[in-house]
């Protein structure tokens, strides 16, 4: 295939991981942008730029079911200082409202720099006249303004899938001037919540003096100014998917044996995170340890199923973390558990799509309670799983989800009193309220679906490809 593709997709991974032998030597990666972005990337002809997933790993562009993918390749030292350092220990504690305490070094700056000079290099070289590059992440938040230096033909879209600070927290960053400046090479950047493009307006106010109105950013440039869109584009779920797999006799037949399993409780409750601060976690465990310990909940009351994936492991602040969770597990079943019963079923591994499904599909209430997060697709996960009309949503405030999903029942993690009344809210609702809440979530998440996302900030793009912006 020629490199001169029409449309570039441009994230830190490639869609695909290393499958287990030589026959079968690469596989689909899960998650929501592979699931959103592939079917675009495949009907336009069009290239995808990503690390394979391995450090030292080189290798020559190559085609998976029918994308072509243009590997970037990345050191030790590259993952240690570019991801592990500045991405996931300065950029993601800071975009998270400071909730764990960011590190500022400057050669894990300097390889942030570099690294993402070699993203764009490589999409520039992917891409055809006039093509359109969609970057996406925190990872590359520099890519944006390399590509315009290396190739001012190209239309370019930027989507931040985290949330964007507020100034008085962004401004604590040594190279916000360059961030901001990297972003601004994108002729539309989108964000999460409108909270999220109204913090990056005014940080380009209060740093450029740029004039900033409606969603539009007037960008000087060497002949006059251009027009960069910056709004928000929640971004959603594969809900047809989800619902498939939620009507299958057998996954419904792997909900009820996963009750059978817990002993059947009067209700399940259920977390689904990656294991890492932002999630609230540790605020969910201590809600329910308290109804327990206040016997607002008994033995066989209910059972709190929480997965945690695995996440980051090598940085100081997860393997922390994980400890503080697995004491407070440990804690909550010495005092509560009995011969039959059993609190807190706390699962630290990844599974796959189909037994989260009837994960969904066997709890009475999921809670989300994150801290701070840009969406939280596990949140539209469950509702578009409940084909039955089930289940009760908790979220959090805090999520972007919470934008879109009203009919929940709305949280504020922090406060722990209100977090175990909630709970007990979902419990004890009335089957009636439960569908007529689920029903309305589900209509939202099915009329916005990740298709509707993809497609309006495409369309946007298109509309600045063709001056209507």
């Amino acid at each position: 295939m020629s490199a001169a593709a029409d449309f570039v997709v441009v994230a830190n991974r490639l869609p695909v991981d290393r499958g287990d032998d030589d026959a079968d030597p690469w596989r689909r990666s899960p998650g929501g942008l592979v699931t959103a972005l592939e079917p675009v990337v495949r009907s336009t002809g069009g290239a995808w730029v990503g690390w394979a997933g391995q450090p030292g790993l080189e290798i020559e562009p190559f085609e998976f079911d029918g994308v072509h993918l243009v590997p970037v390749a990345l050191s030790a030292e590259d993952i240690a200082q570019y991801y592990e350092g500045f991405s996931n220990d300065t950029i993601w504690p800071l975009y998270h409202d400071v909730i764990a305490a960011p590190t500022y070094h400057r050669a894990w700056w300097e390889a942030y720099v570099r690294v993402n000079r070699r993203f764009a290099e490589a999409a520039a070289a992917a891409a055809g006249d006039g093509a359109t590059v969609w970057v996406h992440d925190y990872q590359l938040q520099l890519v944006p303004r390399m590509l315009r230096e290396l190739r001012p033909d190209l239309v370019i879209g930027y989507f931040h899938h985290i949330p964007f600070p507020a100034y008085g927290i962004f401004s604590q960053l040594p190279w916000r001037t360059q961030v901001l400046d990297g972003l601004l090479g994108a002729d539309v950047i989108g964000f999460q919540r409108v909270a999220d493009a109204g913090n990056f307006a005014r940080a380009v106010r209060r740093r450029f003096g740029y004039e900033t109105r409606a969603g539009s950013i007037r960008v000087p440039t060497d002949g006059g100014h251009r027009t960069a869109v910056a709004k928000a584009y929640p971004i959603s779920i594969d809900t047809a998917s989800y619902e498939e797999l939620a009507r299958r006799p057998e996954i419904q037949a792997r909900a009820a044996e996963i009750r059978e399993e817990l002993g059947n409780p009067g209700a399940v409750l259920l977390g689904v995170d990656r294991l890492d601060y932002t999630k609230g976690i540790r605020h969910r465990l201590k809600a329910v340890g308290e109804l327990f310990d206040e016997e607002r909940l008994g033995a066989g009351d209910a059972t709190l199923v929480q997965v945690a994936s695995p996440s980051r492991e090598r940085v100081a602040a997860y393997m922390q973390l994980r400890d503080e969770i697995e004491l407070a597990v440990g804690r909550i079943n010495g005092d509560h558990d009995t011969m039959g019963f059993t609190a807190v079923r706390y699962l630290h591994h990844s599974y796959p799509r189909e037994e989260m499904v009837a994960l969904y599909l066997a709890a009475d209430v999921m809670l989300v309670t994150a801290l701070r997060d840009g969406m939280n697709l596990v949140a539209k996960e469950y509702v578009a799983s409940r084909v039955d009309g089930g289940g009760v949503l908790v979220l959090s405030e805090f999520a972007g989800a919470a934008d879109e999903l009203t009919q929940a029942v709305r949280v504020n993690p922090h406060d722990i009193e209100g977090l175990k009344d909630a709970v007990m809210t979902a419990i004890e609702m009335p089957a009636e309220e439960r569908r007529r809440r689920m029903r309305a979530l589900r209509r939202r998440v099915r009329d916005n679906d990740v298709a509707a996302w993809s497609a309006r900030f495409l369309g946007d793009l298109r509309a600045v490809r063709e001056g209507r912006a």
